[in-house]
């Protein structure tokens, strides 16, 4: 019997194979495997929003240029975007931590300081967790508990014809930070005396060590009276969760270039590796925005958000998503941004 390589199905291409024949036993289970979160029914007004993410060293974060604190703080930021990612709100965490000997107390303790932080400013409790030892490397594993009103849950399937697409703030600067992170390491490796220079490339940075999830997109969205007809976190890149909500919903989409936001850092960062400012946004990754469909009758509601951009609208054509480019050419949206497992 022929054995599969886990690169040839790559990480969502694994995901869909392990969980294919999951069954549910229990009827509060209103959503498993297939959004940002699971979700689970109450009999009061809301529901139970369940979601967990591994950060492993090598993988994941590079301890050579990720301090202990921004580690702890972005392990918990990411996790609270997958439940503001159902239009939810984070309200517990539990941390699971695997460690070599070759940390010391002091270091963990600056772990749990950044964790702590973030819990501290999203007003999320931490409410337990598991320690073990680990042969190599540093393990973060943290569940995410969040509740959501059940007439405003927004899940990825929910996108229309028609329905305007939306993102909040800029895309690609997470990309451009580690671009950053990654040159001067290299720069280090070749010559430790050399101090490296990063004083001009403070947004991206914070874009890619520190993340802030968009707790404030959610509370917009309340205040307004708008319910997305479907939503998603920006993690893989804006190409790839595009097509999630259009596979999802079983729907198209189109974009516009021109419409993408895109700090101006970001793209000088881009320029200074040659790189379209772009591909950065499509395909980098790690920028933990909301991308978001509304229906057109929400227009007038949102059009003059500043932290909104509204980057195209859905189409009949099923899981076909495409980018119309500044030239006015059409381009196939694939995903190409973050995979685990290539």
């Amino acid at each position: 019997m022929s054995k599969t390589p886990l690169t040839e199905l790559g990480e969502f291409g694994l995901i869909d194979r392990l969980t294919k024949n999951i069954k549910h036993y229990h009827k509060e289970t209103l959503k498993g495997v297939g959004d940002d979160t699971a979700v689970i029914g109450t009999d009061g007004e809301q529901n139970t929003l369940l979601t967990k993410d591994l950060l492993m060293e090598g993988v994941h974060f590079n301890l050579m240029y990720t301090p202990f604190k921004h580690l702890g703080y972005k392990s918990i930021a990411v996790n609270l975007s997958d439940i503001y990612a159902m239009n939810g709100k984070p309200t517990h965490v539990i941390i699971g931590i695997a460690v070599s000997s070759k940390f010391t107390v002091e270091a963990l303790e600056e772990l749990y300081e950044g964790m702590l932080l973030a819990c501290e400013k999203y007003q999320v409790d931490m409410v337990g967790g598991d320690t073990t030892s680990s042969k190599s490397g540093l393990c973060i594993s943290v569940t995410a508990m969040g509740k959501v009103q059940k007439d405003r849950i927004a899940y990825r399937s929910g996108a229309q014809d028609g329905d305007l697409i939306c993102v909040s703030g800029d895309l690609g600067a997470a990309y451009a930070g580690l671009l950053i992170l990654e040159r001067e390491k290299e720069v280090f490796k070749a010559n430790p005396d050399m101090q490296p220079d990063i004083s001009n490339y403070n947004y991206v940075l914070e874009r890619q060590l520190k993340p802030e999830p968009r707790k404030d997109i959610v509370e917009m969205l309340e205040g307004l009276n708008i319910i997305p007809t479907s939503l998603i976190d920006v993690s893989d890149g804006l190409a790839s969760e595009i097509l999630h909500i259009a596979r999802s919903s079983a729907k198209g989409a189109v974009i516009y270039e021109d419409k993408i936001p895109v700090d101006m850092q970001t793209a000088g960062v881009a320029h200074e590796f040659k790189i379209d400012p772009t591909t950065f946004a499509l395909n980098g990754g790690e920028d933990y925005e909301l991308l978001f469909t509304i229906r057109q009758s929400d227009y007038e509601k949102i059009k003059d958000v500043a932290s909104v951009s509204i980057i195209g609208h859905i189409t009949e054509n099923p899981a076909q998503a495409d980018m119309v480019s500044s030239s006015g050419s059409i381009v196939e949206l694939k995903a190409q941004g973050w995979d685990a497992l290539k």
